[in-house]
């Protein structure tokens, strides 16, 4: 069980253990993106740095700030928690091409002796292509946000801690399995076509649509456990409920078309054109540790 330290509050307890694996990815990230940064200044620029710890942040966000505390009061906090680890958190974590500098954040001996026998394991390697197919990334995604919001599932999460943990994580891994495909972080090589990456995305607008929907337009609450839930909200338990909803409806229509456009507009643009690229060869020659390109062939 996670250890907390209360913070002056009847309703949030402050995760120590959250903040302190947060802060030691950050920190494994940060000296791994040193170490190649001395190698090459273009390989990771500082934009994505800042992404991925914008990415860890809003982890906290969803799941260690006092937002969290009020989720057993207000569907709509409960939503904005899972928008943050799914929708926003997951991609940012990915424009950071979190995987070669964490790899070169570890210690080498340590590296050399697990980790790169083990990223070279074929099953794994297998496991990991399998993994991040758009067919699989989508169905995981779609399969997370709809199990999660059957009444009787969601009412588990709400009244258990421990399912509500779990509910949180599989939001988290459900959004980098979905946002892979889309960011493409290295060393994951294209297996798809990028256009068809626009049906993937438009795809997934489908069941958020639908289920938000439903949310905003019913006129009976969805969730009674919140009929029982002592409120600090003016909000009704159906305004609530709207409200929810209607934020699930414009983040997603807005998170996906962003990716969208900007796909398009790269299919539309000169291959020669996309300067910050680095070739596949360049690539490999500066983030293989001990120069063994191999070791990252993980996807």
């Amino acid at each position: 069980m996670p250890t907390h330290v209360h913070a002056g509050s009847e309703s949030w307890w402050f995760p120590v253990s959250l903040i302190f694996a947060l802060f030691l990815t950050e920190l494994l990230y940060l000296r791994g993106w040193l170490r190649l940064r001395s190698a090459s200044v273009k390989l990771i620029p500082a934009w994505r740095v800042i992404s991925f710890s914008l990415g860890l942040f809003l982890i906290w966000m969803a799941v260690g700030s006092p937002l969290a505390a009020l989720y057993q009061q207000m569907l709509t906090v409960h939503m904005i928690q899972h928008l943050l680890l799914m929708t926003f958190a997951a991609p940012l974590i990915l424009l950071g091409l979190p995987v070669t500098p964490l790899l070169h954040g570890l210690p080498q001996q340590f590296a050399q002796m697990v980790v790169d026998p083990l990223f070279r394991w074929p099953p794994l390697q297998l496991l990991g292509r399998t993994l991040v197919r758009p067919v699989f990334s989508w169905l995981a995604a779609t399969a997370t946000l709809v199990a999660w919001h059957v009444p009787a599932i969601f009412t588990l999460a709400l009244q258990s801690g421990a399912w509500h943990a779990f509910e949180q994580a599989t939001f988290l891994v459900a959004g980098l399995l979905f946002w892979w495909p889309v960011v493409q972080p290295w060393p994951n090589a294209p297996m798809e076509p990028r256009w068809s990456i626009l049906l993937y995305l438009f795809l997934a607008t489908l069941p958020c649509d639908i289920l938000s929907a439903f949310l905003v337009f019913s006129d009976r609450v969805a969730y009674p456990v919140y009929l029982s839930a002592s409120r600090q909200s003016v909000l009704s338990v159906l305004a609530d409920q709207q409200c929810a909803g209607a934020l699930m409806w414009t983040c997603g229509t807005f998170v996906y078309l962003v990716p969208a456009a900007i796909l398009s507009t790269r299919l539309l643009a000169p291959r020669n054109s996309r300067a910050e690229d680095l070739a596949p060869s360049e690539f490999l020659e500066i983030v293989a540790p001990q120069g063994n390109p191999k070791s990252v062939e993980v996807l």
